[in-house]
């Protein structure tokens, strides 16, 4: 239930903050009909109304880019009045840089959803966001019931010690209970201010209660010197300064618990809350941070205490007197940190300890474990099924993907057209587009007749017989293709079901015909590197030659130098991942019309059209190929023939950079050579007898 505009709301309450009324409008036409809506129109105004109404907004949307305060600026000023506890973020941006991303995290929103988005994804997730916190907030009170009425009772037992030891010295009995208090208010303030202090809310409330026994030790120091109204003699308070000892070694003779994380804390807080950060406090004499941090919170406590409460040898002291004391040094030197902690929550301690109770430390304390708790634990059904519907969208758009189909979803309210990022990309449209029957990009794909005909297919459905199969022309980047489109009419649960959109697909009907083709040209493609195989691409090249209309080619082989090595010195698997990379590398290097292919082992194919300098471009993608993959250095040869050379015969030309490829590796490795008519005469000179030719053995 909400509270807002002076009245009380059944429903709960969505603040959207974004300065496009179109968004705006979008998602109140998705939520309005199950939540109130607030609409803010720039950061200044969300904060406004967060601040008018907090409690009564059970979620934000909010976008990044704003004017007069961007969202950052909102999520800022959230988090200093700690309005982001209780109030969800949903971040909806296009700004999805992950800067951005990263930051908005940081500053505490529960999701980041980038525009566009998926319609249902998003509702979804609005309502599984505010479902989490309604429960969540359920189980923190349950938690904290559940604990405080278990430690109550152990909480008293320490309570009454602590008590009888302050009933021997003549205190009050809310000096354990003020104790408490500014330990946990100096210890959370702490945290805020410095990244080395900040302790889980779990620990924070185990030092809280240990705070209550720092003076057990008091129990054994004789009456007399714990309420003697004069000053100490030297003999006294050297007596009187045991009880930090005394204590310690109460809580370290316990026949057991030793291990229990109460009694380490504890022990630590009565042995060492009277040290000082300057060396001068006792037993040990610790210096700096020598002294557990738990340690110099309850000695900044129990001497703020002590100055503002009545004792037996004087009278209280203001609160600004205590301060000023403590600041000034005068009793003894604390960390210069929670020096300026105390100064920067004076503000708040008297009104804190004026209002607090026995009753109300305690729940305190049980409120702050179980939020630790709740923080770490998955109690939420709600968040596993949104999860699993993450992943399921996933699943969805890696397989739309490897599709390579159009699909589609198509909603009536809003009237909005989701496509594939596979068919988006053919269609040269968005992903997301607005009132598509109006939209005049699709209307030039389709055509108005076109689109109106599917639509009424799709609405001349019924729920028992949804599914519908329509042929027709559309227009793909001005050329006409015939189309199959595969939809389901989607209908809702009412009497009578009304129509609510459509999913399907859209294929090519001559994809879908020659889709077994496809299929045998797999044999064409080398099976590990998945480059064209030699036989593939020799053919590609001829038909590419037979063309009157082409150009000037090139043809390069090349192979890797020294590959022997990578076998001999890392292993037959690490010799495939190196030709996998060099694929990888050529598949970057490459153009769309070039041809590249594997020829076999560690032997690459180039096929490449040219129009001015051959040599530019064969440079270009020879230095790309060079370099290291792990520590495995790699240097190619390379031989190039170019058809203005020796003509376009295809195995004439690879018989020529075959011959090149020879000539590079005799002079040295780690080159490239183009073809030239010399070539051929070197290459008989140093050819053997019988006239076979022979490469260098890598």
């Amino acid at each position: 239930m909400s509270y807002i505009n002076g009245k009380d709301s059944p429903r709960q309450t969505i603040l959207i903050a974004d300065d496009s009324e179109m968004n705006r409008s979008i998602l109140t036409d998705m939520l309005g009909d199950e939540y109130e809506i607030i609409e803010a129109e720039n950061g200044v105004e969300a904060v406004s109304i967060l601040q008018k109404y907090g409690n009564s907004i059970s979620l934000l949307l909010l976008d990044i880019v704003m004017p007069e305060m961007d969202g950052f600026g909102v999520l800022t000023v959230m988090n200093k009045h700690r309005w982001i506890e209780d109030i969800p973020v949903i971040v909806i941006s296009a700004e999805n840089a992950s800067v951005h991303v990263e930051r908005a995290y940081e500053l505490g929103v529960t999701e980041f959803i980038s525009r566009p988005f998926d319609a249902l994804i998003l509702h979804r997730r609005v309502v599984n966001t505010i479902l989490l916190y309604a429960k969540q907030k359920r189980l923190i009170d349950l938690v904290a019931d559940q604990i405080y009425e278990k430690e109550q009772q152990s909480g008293l037992m320490v309570d009454i010690l602590s008590h009888i030891v302050e009933f021997r010295n003549g205190e009050s009995g809310l000096h354990v209970l003020h104790i408490r208090t500014l330990t946990e208010i100096l210890l959370k303030h702490l945290g805020h201010r410095n990244s080395l202090y900040q302790l889980p809310r779990t620990e924070i409330s185990l030092i809280c209660t240990a705070s209550a026994l720092h003076d057990i030790g008091k129990i054994s120091i004789p009456g007399e010197i714990l309420n003697k109204p004069g000053r100490l003699t030297d003999e006294e308070f050297a007596e009187m300064k045991k009880h930090t000892l005394i204590g310690a070694e109460m809580l370290k003779a316990l026949p057991m618990h030793q291990q229990e994380p109460l009694i380490k804390k504890a022990y630590e807080i009565c042995r060492w809350h009277h040290e000082r950060y300057d060396g001068r406090g006792y037993p040990d004499g610790l210096k700096g941070n020598e002294i557990p941090i738990s340690a110099q919170v309850v000695a900044l406590a129990d001497v703020y205490d002590a100055l503002t409460s009545e004792r037996v040898y004087k009278k209280a002291f203001s609160h600004e007197v205590a301060v000023k004391m403590i600041l000034d040094g005068q009793c003894g030197t604390f960390n210069p940190i929670l020096m300026e902690c105390l100064k920067e929550v004076e503000s708040i301690l008297v009104e804190e300890l004026r209002g607090d109770s026995d009753a109300r430390a305690s729940r305190r304390q049980m409120q702050n474990v179980a939020e630790e708790l709740l923080r770490h634990e998955d109690l939420s059904a709600s968040e596993r099924t949104l999860q699993l519907l993450e992943h399921e969208r996933m699943k969805y758009s890696f397989f739309a993907d490897m599709s390579e189909e159009i699909q589609f979803e198509y909603t009536v309210a809003p009237s909005m057209v989701t496509l594939s990022p596979f068919g988006a990309k053919k269609l040269g449209l968005d992903e997301i587009l607005m009132d598509p029957h109006n939209n005049p990009e699709i209307q030039v794909m389709m055509g108005s007749g076109t689109l109106r005909a599917l639509s009424n297919e799709l609405r001349s459905t019924t729920p028992e017989h949804p599914q519908v199969k329509y042929d027709h022309e559309i227009y793909i980047h001005g050329e006409k293709r015939w189309m199959r489109t595969i939809g389901r009419a989607m209908w809702s649960a009412d009497e009578p079901p009304r129509y609510m959109g459509a999913i399907g697909k859209t294929t090519d009907i001559h994809d879908e015909r020659t889709r077994i083709d496809a299929l045998v040209q797999m044999a064409s493609h080398d099976s590990l590197t998945g480059l064209f195989n030699h036989n593939y691409a020799r053919e590609r090249i001829r038909e590419r030659m037979e063309d009157r209309q082409a150009g000037v080619f090139a043809l390069a082989i090349f192979d890797l130098d020294h590959f022997k090595s990578a076998n001999d010195n890392y292993g037959h698997m690490f010799e495939d991942k190196v030709l996998i990379h060099m694929a990888e590398q050529l598949r970057r290097s490459t153009r769309g019309g070039d041809i590249a292919a594997r020829v076999g082992g560690d032997e690459f194919l180039i096929f490449l059209e040219y129009k001015e300098d051959a040599e530019a471009v064969v440079q270009r993608i020879f230095t790309s190929l060079e370099g290291t993959y792990e520590d495995f250095r790699i240097s190619v040869s390379m031989g190039v023939v170019r058809t203005d050379a020796v003509g376009t015969d295809y195995d004439t030309l690879f018989h020529a950079a075959d011959q090149a490829l020879y000539a590079a590796k005799r002079s040295g490795r780690g080159q490239y050579r183009f073809y030239d008519d010399t070539m051929q005469e070197m290459l008989s000179v140093i050819s053997p007898i019988d006239g076979s030719e022979e490469k260098p053995v890598d």
